[in-house]
C-alpha cells in the first residue's frame, strides 16, 4: 500500500512539473506546448531532489524579514521592476486568509529563495547537484511501468525510495563509524564523568575524579583512557570543586570557632554572606544534577538541543558560578588574617572593579559583612555605646566601663584619653576625617553623660537622626550609603557638640572659671595682689618650714574680703587656694609659696595637672615680678628725700657728709633705673601679653564648635602666655637673666635697708649730742 502512494505522489510531481514546463508566457495568447523530453526529465529530477532533501534553516522564522531579504537582493542587482513586483506579490500572498491560504507562509518564501540561489549555483557550475543533494534517477523511475521493477531493484527498499550516492546514507554510516571511534577512545563515558565533575563541584569524589591531596586538586587518573581535551576540560571544570573546597573550609572553621576574638561579628557576617552563595551555588547543581540523568545524544540527525548535560554544555553552565566562586575564594585567602574593618576595608578594595559582575557581587557581599560594622557606628554616634566584644572597631576605649562612680583621675583623662582611633581596624570606604567625627561625637555624649551629669544629648541624637533622614533603630546604616552616614554624623556632631558647649558655659561656667584664674593666678586683679603683698610680705620672709599654710590662707582670705574680689562668686573664690610648693634647704616663704585654683570635674578635662602647673610657673614669675615691684616701693619710702636735709648732718665733717650724700644720690639714681626696667616689663607682660592673649582666647572661645575647639584654643591662649611672657624654651637663657636681676633688685632693696638704718642710727646719735 505503502509503494502505490508513493508512485502516485511521483506521479503527481510529474504531472505538475509537465503542466509548468508546458505553460509558456511568451507564447501568443499563452498557448500550451509541449516540454522538451531532456528537460522535463531535469526538473522531474529536480523536483523530487528537493522534496527528498532536509532543508534545515539556521534562521529564526520570521515571513517579514525573507520578504525583505529577497526584495532588498533583487534591488541591488538592479531588477527594481522585479522587487516591486516580488512586493506587491508578497502583499497579496501576507494579506490573504481563510480557506485556500497558507498558514507556514514563511516556510514557502524559504523554499523559493534557497530554490532561486541554487539555480544561480547550477548556472555558474553547470552542476545543479552542488548544493542540492545528488540525486539519480534511471529511467524506470520516471516512466509509468517503473511500478513493477521498482519493487525488486536496489531503488527502493521498504517503501523507501534509496537513491544511488545517497549524502544522508553516507552520513548514517559515519554517525555509526564516529559511535565506534569514540567507544574505543573513551574508557569512561561522557555521561560518568558529566556526575564526577558535579561530586567534584561538591566537594565529593567521583568514582573515576577524585581529590588529590598532593596534587591539591581533583583529577582524573592517569590510567583511564579518554581524550586529551576531554581530560583538560575536566581538570578546568574540576577547579570549582576545589574553590568551593576552599570556601566550605573557611566557613566551617570560623563556624566552628566562633565566638573568639579572630572571628568577630563582622567575620561571622562574611561567613554568613558566603554560606548564602554556597545556597544559590547548591540550587544551581540540584538543577545540573537533574539534566545529567538524561542521556547524551551523539551527532546525528536525531540530535536536538535536548534536555541533557555535556562537559561542554557544563563549562557554559560553570562560567558564572566560576567567577563567583574564584572572588570568594580570593576574598577567603585574604580574610584569614584580618577582622573587623580591616577585613571590611580589605573586601572594599576588591569592589573597585570594572566588571560589573564582580562590582555587584562584592557590593551584595559587602552590604552583608559591613551591618556589624555600621551598628557599631550607628550605637557610638547616637548613644556613645562602645559595642565591640572582640575589637573589631576602629574606635578603641583606653579605659575599663566608665561607671557613674568612676575615680576623678579616670574622669580628667576621659576625653584626652579614653578613647583613640585604631587606624588598622579603619576601612578604607570611610575617611580620616569622618573616622575623626564619627570619634569625637561619641566622645562628646560619654563626656556628657559620666563627667557632666547630662541626659540631654539623647534628645539632640534623636534630633540628629530626624535630620540626617534616618532613625536611630537598629540597621538603619549599611554599606554604600557613605552620604547618609556622612550625614548622620554631621548632624549628630553638630547637635551634640552645641549641646556639650552649652552645658561647659553654662551649667560649669567655663569662662567665669578661666576668667577667675586669669585675675588670681595671673595677678590680674590689682588690688587684691597689693593687699595680699602687703599683707603677707613679712610672713613670707620667714623661713619657709617655719610658716604655717593656714595662717597663710587667712591671710589670702583678708585679702579677698579687703578688695573687689570680696563680689565674685563664691563657688570661684572657694576654689583659690594656698599652696605651699616643695622646700628646699635654705628656702624663705616667697621662695614656696603659690597660689593654686581647684577646676573639679568636668573642668579638669581643660585645666589638667599639666596645665595648672604651666599656670602655676607663670604665677611664680609674675609674683617675683610683683614682689620686686614691691620691694622697689618699699626701697622708695625709705629712701625719703628729705632724710639728708636734717640739721643732724650740720656737725658732720665736710667729707664724710659729701660721701654720704653721693652714696644716696647714686641709690635715687639706680632705683630709678630699677625702677624703670620693672615697671616696663610689668606693662609689657600685663597688657601687651595677658590682655591680648585673654582677647584672642575669647573670640575663639566664641567661635568653638565643639570641645577640641575648646581645648585647642585655651592650648594656644596658655602656650602663648608661656611663650610671650618669656618662659619657654627659646627664652631660657633671658629668663635665667631675670631671675638674676631681679635678685640683684632684691639684695639692693636689702643694701639700701641696711645703709638708711645706719643713717637713723647716726641722725639719733647726733641728735642726742
Amino acid at each position: 500500500m505503502e509503494d502505490d502512494d508513493q508512485q502516485k505522489t511521483l506521479d503527481l510531481v510529474k504531472e505538475l512539473v509537465h503542466r509548468l514546463l508546458s505553460h509558456n508566457p511568451t507564447a501568443p495568447n499563452n498557448a500550451a506546448q509541449n516540454p522538451n523530453p531532456t528537460d522535463l526529465n531535469n526538473s522531474f529530477r529536480y523536483a523530487v531532489r528537493i522534496l527528498s532533501s532536509k532543508l534545515t534553516p539556521s534562521i529564526a522564522p520570521d515571513a517579514d524579514a525573507i520578504a525583505e531579504s529577497i526584495k532588498r537582493r533583487l534591488a541591488t542587482q538592479g531588477k527594481s521592476s522585479k522587487a516591486l513586483s516580488f512586493a506587491d506579490l508578497y502583499n497579496k500572498f501576507a494579506s490573504k486568509t481563510g480557506a485556500g491560504s497558507i498558514n507556514n507562509k514563511w516556510a514557502v518564501l524559504y523554499l523559493l529563495k534557497i530554490v532561486s540561489e541554487d539555480r544561480k549555483v547550477s548556472q555558474a557550475s553547470q552542476n545543479s547537484a552542488l548544493l542540492l543533494p545528488n540525486l539519480t534517477l534511471d529511467d524506470r523511475e520516471i516512466g509509468g511501468d517503473s511500478r513493477n521493477s521498482r519493487r525488486g531493484d536496489k531503488g527502493w527498499e521498504n517503501g523507501v525510495l534509496v537513491v544511488a550516492k545517497d549524502p544522508e546514507n553516507l552520513r548514517e554510516i559515519a554517525f555509526r563509524e564516529f559511535v565506534d571511534l569514540i567507544k574505543e577512545e573513551n574508557e569512561v563515558s561522557e555521561e560518568v564523568l558529566v556526575r564526577d565533575v558535579l561530586y567534584a563541584c561538591q566537594g565529593i569524589d567521583g568514582k573515576y575524579v577524585k581529590f588529590d591531596a598532593d596534587l591539591d586538586g581533583y583529577v582524573l587518573p592517569e590510567n583511564f583512557k579518554v581524550p586529551r581535551s576531554t581530560r583538560t576540560m575536566v581538570r578546568k571544570l574540576c577547579e570549582l570543586g576545589w574553590l568551593f573546597r576552599k570556601v566550605r573550609g573557611y566557613i566551617t572553621d570560623s563556624l566552628d570557632s566562633f565566638p573568639t576574638a579572630e572571628v568577630g561579628t563582622v567575620g561571622q557576617a562574611l561567613c554568613a554572606a558566603l554560606q548564602d552563595e554556597l545556597s544559590e551555588y547548591y540550587k544551581l547543581l540540584a538543577v545540573l544534577e537533574t539534566q545529567a540523568m538524561n542521556p547524551i545524544p551523539l551527532v546525528s540527525r536525531s540530535a536536538t538541543s535536548g534536555n541533557y548535560l555535556s562537559l561542554r554544555r557544563l563549562s557554559v553552565w560553570f562560567v558564572e558560578p566560576m567567577v563567583k566562586m574564584r572572588l570568594m575564594a580570593v576574598l577567603v585567602d585574604t580574610c584569614k588574617v584580618l577582622k573587623g574593618g580591616a577585613m571590611a576595608g580589605s573586601i572594599h578594595l576588591h569592589a573597585q572593579h570594572g566588571d560589573p559582575l564582580v562590582h555587584e557581587f562584592m557590593k551584595s557581599l559587602l552590604r552583608r559583612v559591613c551591618s556589624p560594622l555600621f551598628e557599631m557606628v550607628r550605637r557610638w554616634v547616637l548613644e556613645g555605646e562602645l559595642e565591640d566584644i572582640f575589637s573589631e572597631f576602629f574606635i578603641v576605649s583606653e579605659t575599663k566601663e566608665l561607671e557613674s562612680n568612676v575615680s576623678q583621675k579616670a574622669k580628667e583623662s576621659l576625653w584626652r584619653e579614653g578613647y583613640r582611633l585604631h587606624s588598622m581596624m579603619l576601612p578604607s570606604f570611610i575617611s580620616q576625617p569622618l573616622a575623626q567625627r564619627i570619634l569625637r561625637t561619641g566622645k562628646s555624649i560619654n563626656f556628657l553623660r559620666v563627667c557632666c551629669d547630662d541626659r540631654g544629648w539623647a534628645d539632640a541624637a534623636t534630633e540628629a537622626a530626624a535630620a540626617a533622614g534616618t532613625s536611630t533603630r537598629r540597621g538603619s546604616l549599611g554599606y554604600g550609603e557613605t552620604d547618609a552616614l556622612e550625614n548622620l554624623v554631621a548632624e549628630a556632631a553638630k547637635r551634640i557638640d552645641k549641646h556639650l558647649l552649652d552645658v561647659m558655659y553654662s551649667r560649669y561656667k567655663f569662662k567665669e572659671h578661666c576668667l577667675a584664674i586669669k585675675r588670681y593666678l595671673l595677678l590680674g586683679q590689682g588690688d587684691f595682689v597689693q593687699y595680699l603683698m602687703d599683707s603677707i610680705g613679712e610672713e613670707l620672709s620667714e623661713p619657709a618650714n617655719t610658716i604655717s599654710s593656714f595662717k597663710l590662707a587667712g591671710f589670702l582670705e583678708s585679702a579677698i574680703r579687703s578688695s573687689n574680689a570680696q563680689y565674685d562668686d563664691r563657688d570661684i573664690l572657694d576654689r583659690v587656694r594656698v599652696n605651699m610648693m616643695v622646700q628646699s634647704t635654705g628656702d624663705r616663704g616667697w621662695d614656696v609659696f603659690s597660689l593654686e585654683y581647684d577646676a573639679s570635674v568636668p573642668l579638669n578635662t581643660v585645666f589638667t595637672e599639666s596645665v595648672m602647673a604651666e599656670y602655676r610657673r607663670i604665677f611664680n614669675f609674675l609674683w617675683k615680678l610683683r614682689r620686686v615691684e614691691h620691694a622697689l616701693i618699699g626701697a622708695w619710702k625709705t629712701m625719703k628725700p628729705n632724710c639728708i636735709t636734717s640739721n643732724s648732718f650740720v656737725k658732720l665733717q665736710g667729707a664724710v657728709k659729701s660721701q654720704l650724700l653721693v652714696t644716696l644720690r647714686q641709690c635715687q639714681v639706680l632705683w630709678n633705673e630699677m625702677n624703670h626696667f620693672v615697671t616696663n616689663l610689668q606693662y609689657y607682660i600685663m597688657f601687651e601679653v595677658l590682655e591680648v592673649s585673654w582677647s584672642n582666647f575669647s573670640d575663639e572661645m566664641e567661635s568653638a564648635k565643639d570641645l577640641d575647639d575648646l581645648l585647642a584654643a585655651h592650648e594656644k591662649y596658655l602656650n602663648s602666655i608661656v611663650e610671650k611672657s618669656l618662659l619657654g624654651e627659646r627664652s631660657r637663657p633671658l629668663y635665667k637673666s631675670l631671675f638674676v636681676l631681679f635678685d640683684l633688685i632684691l639684695r639692693y632693696r636689702g643694701q639700701v635697708d641696711r645703709l638708711y638704718e645706719g643713717i637713723y642710727e647716726l641722725q639719733a646719735r647726733y641728735l642726742v649730742l
